[in-house]
């Protein structure tokens, strides 16, 4: 396996985090990332890096769950 260079391990999270979201909820991962994009949460999932890698991947999924939620609220 080649080893990708100068690639953060939060990005690799980032990436495996995204991945195993989208299989979560049966979507491809340029779908959701898209959508977390359109909200503006890309960056807020990407720093919560810390948070999110210690935890079990459900426990995650639901954070993100929650934050595309509040987010879509239109006032």
């Amino acid at each position: 396996m080649n080893k990708v260079k100068n690639v953060s391990k939060e990005m690799c999270f980032f990436t495996y985090l995204l991945e195993n979201y989208a299989a979560f909820k049966k979507q491809r991962a340029d779908i959701i990332f898209q959508q977390l994009d359109d909200l503006n949460l890309v960056e807020t999932i990407f720093n919560n890096y810390e948070m999110y890698h210690r935890e079990n991947l459900n426990n995650a999924f639901i954070d993100i769950d929650l934050l595309i939620q509040k987010n879509k609220i239109v006032f």
